[in-house]
């Protein structure tokens, strides 16, 4: 029998390929724990930026929003955030939750049960995610009197590619954004996945959400906005080629601070 046939070169190759599928899954599996913990690690994280605590590269900020030469202890510095749980139904906070029952609800388990997520209106889906949770967690930063200085509230909506998720914060007035940033999305590099990058986050500080009326007015525009505009308190400027991306965060964020978001919850805050 020659030393060279088809049947010998498909056999090493298939054994090739069951040793390396078999390695993968093994490392998959022992990586799995440590996956997760990042995972929520990160998004901790993201909730400190957005609350002004840390900057992007994870180092403490001072009383002036400056960084620090201190690297933060994100789980330590996490507890220093008051977590609350909303009913997205009602806007009304779940106060008979406790800590550990509010630390484990998974807004994104929650959608996949019939029993636990709310369907949108079609003509109110303006992030265009069909469902909401029934419930959801944002987070309060106090000062030393007690006086929230901060809310920061989840978000998501479809974006060109992918569905975005992120915070974006408010000031205590809840209207003046403070910061937004995103832990999970799947933009175009360089054109939608710029929307993760700080010099496009910093346009959204200081911008108002609500008009006069009590609309939500803030919006993702095309292009530099004009500063003598009266609207440009509630434009923030778009990013150059990711005009759908832009336009699809703008969407999310006014879902959410809306009627079917966390509108009625901000409404009775202020009332």
């Amino acid at each position: 029998m020659e030393k060279e046939s088809i049947f010998k070169t498909l056999s090493v190759a298939v054994g090739v390929c069951a040793v390396c599928a078999v390695l993968v899954s093994i490392a998959a599996v022992a990586l799995k724990p440590v996956i997760s913990k990042n995972k929520v690690l990160g998004k901790k994280s993201n909730v400190l930026v957005a609350a002004g605590l840390i900057n992007a590269d994870g180092y403490t900020l001072d009383a002036e929003g400056k960084p620090t030469q201190e690297r933060a202890d994100v789980t330590k510095l996490f507890t220093s955030l008051v977590p609350q749980a909303i009913d997205l139904k009602t806007g009304k906070t779940l106060d008979s939750l406790g800590p550990e029952e509010i630390a484990a609800i998974d807004e994104r388990e929650l959608v996949k049960k019939k029993e636990t997520r709310l369907d949108i209106a079609a003509n109110d889906d303006t992030a265009k995610i069909k469902t909401t949770p029934d419930k959801a967690v944002i987070y309060l930063l106090k000062d030393e009197n007690g006086t929230v200085k901060r809310y920061i509230f989840p978000f998501y909506g479809q974006g060109l590619w992918s569905t975005m998720y992120g915070f974006i914060a408010l000031d205590g007035d809840l209207n003046t954004v403070e910061n937004i940033t995103f832990y999970d999305q799947e933009e175009t590099p360089g054109l939608g996945g710029e929307i993760a990058k700080p010099f496009w986050q910093s346009k959204w500080s200081g911008k108002s959400v609500y008009d006069p009326q009590g609309n939500v007015a803030v919006s993702v525009i095309k292009g530099t906005g004009d500063p003598t505009n009266p609207k440009h308190a509630f434009e923030v400027d778009g990013i150059s080629g990711a005009t759908l991306t832009g336009a699809g965060v703008g969407h999310a964020v006014q879902f959410w601070l809306g009627k079917s978001g966390f509108g009625p919850y901000i409404k009775s805050q202020k009332e």
